[in-house]
């Protein structure tokens, strides 16, 4: 029996026909290894972005199953025109949606989650020598309803069907040669990783590297897929492999930085001291599926009996969060909400962190040489990470490049646009 080779290509690799043909020669390659291959789509260059646009142009609030039904037709594009260009080359290939294989997710529009892959048309298919091409990003619901994954959606499809599969391998093909030892915006010299764990790798995509979607990250975790990013681009390059954490040796505690610079952070002022609260507010903002990262209450107001809850969200989810907590300040007796995107979330990881000491004071000497003032703090076994203000990005990342000595061994990425210095 072969061994099947997942492979998926981001929409900056299949952008126009010619780049469809390249991709085209890297599946067919893989092919004529030996391998069966089953390959993810994304849609063509910025066409989710443009369906966005020409939605947002009708009505500002479009329903979240009507922009799934119209995002899900990016990469039925995307997949029907590279199963035409492998079978310009001789060979076998066939395209199919979510719908028609079966990808089975929670009935939740945008950031629906997978529960169940059907593998028997995939296996059918691949037992006749087909090369199998699949919409990424999209489902379906037991009920019929298209749904989308969300960002990242297109990684999460392709690591979850390597996993359903039982792959030998899932290749993220994008336009980068794997994962740097930092971004190139902020140090010209950065090299790339041969390996990194899944534990450092879905840290560092919690905290802003923007390589991987970490719901991809936790599905090859937790299936034990090995993950290979690669670049569409270059392909003799092999990129950088992502495994567990027990095949990594541990030479430095800190591998990797990291910084988002698409969280804001709600203050909800106010607040009464009593069971409960904080339940309830979290719990409708569960409801509405608003994630929340990184979370602070207050010292009581002993005279008043009252707290702030400080916390933060994803830009994209500002303004139903806003909606939410409108209707929430009467139900929880809140006097205020305050809203801050001018932050910047740093964190340092490495698997190397756990049961070392004097790690997170390193970290925070580091910013206090540059003046720069923390607003919040959370930490994991193998994270810490800093709320700063967006101008102090740059020179945080290359201190603490500098202080934790990782010229040879950093990870780092912004996810964000950077801010002028």
């Amino acid at each position: 029996m072969n061994k099947i080779i997942v492979q998926k290509f981001g929409g900056t690799s299949v952008a126009d026909t010619d780049k469809i043909k390249n991709v085209a020669d890297i599946v067919v390659r893989e092919k004529e290894n030996g391998n069966d291959v089953v390959v993810v789509v994304s849609a063509m260059g910025h066409t989710t972005d443009h369906l966005v646009k020409m939605a947002k142009s009708l009505t500002p609030n479009p329903s979240g199953r009507e922009m799934d039904m119209l995002l899900s037709t990016g990469e039925g594009i995307s997949i029907a025109l590279l199963a035409m260009a492998i079978q310009a080359k001789g060979y076998d290939a066939i395209s199919f949606n979510a719908m028609q294989i079966g990808i089975i997710t929670e009935n939740i529009h945008s950031k629906a989650r997978i529960l169940d892959i059907k593998t028997n048309k995939l296996k059918e298919n691949l037992d006749r020598g087909k090369i199998i091409v699949v919409a990424g990003f999209q489902g379906v619901t037991e009920d019929g309803d298209i749904t989308t994954l969300g960002r990242g959606g297109s990684d999460t499809s392709a690591v979850a069907l390597a996993a359903a599969l039982g792959a030998e391998r899932c290749d993220i093909y994008t336009d980068v040669e794997g994962v740097y030892t930092t971004d190139p915006r902020i140090v010209k010299n950065a090299s790339k990783l041969e390996q990194v764990s899944y534990e450092e790798m879905l840290e560092l995509a919690h905290a802003g590297a923007n390589v991987l979607h970490p719901r991809s990250v936790e599905t090859a975790k937790q299936f034990s897929v090995p993950l290979r990013v690669r670049s569409s681009f270059n392909i003799e390059n092999m990129g950088t492999l992502i495994v567990g954490v027990d095949k990594m040796e541990m030479y430095k505690p800190v591998a990797g930085v990291a910084a988002d610079l698409s969280q804001v952070r709600v203050v909800v002022c106010d607040v009464p001291d009593r069971p409960g609260v904080a339940a309830t507010l979290f719990g409708a903002l569960a409801k509405e599926n608003i994630s929340v990262d990184m979370i602070i209450q207050s010292y009581a107001n002993k005279v008043s009996n009252t707290n702030d809850i400080a916390f933060t969200i994803d830009i994209s989810d500002l303004e139903k969060a806003k909606i939410v907590l409108e209707c929430m300040n009467d139900t929880i007796g809140a006097s205020d909400v305050k809203v801050d995107d001018n932050i910047a979330k740093i964190s340092i990881v490495g698997a190397g962190m756990i049961d070392r000491p004097g790690i997170a004071s390193t970290m925070f000497e580091a910013l206090a040489k540059l003046n720069i003032n923390i607003k919040m703090i959370s930490t994991s076994e193998i994270k810490v990470s800093c709320l700063v203000d967006k101008k102090d990005v740059q020179k945080a990342i290359k201190s603490l490049h500098t202080v934790f000595d990782l010229e040879s061994n950093v990870i780092a990425d912004v996810k964000g646009d950077l801010p002028d210095v």
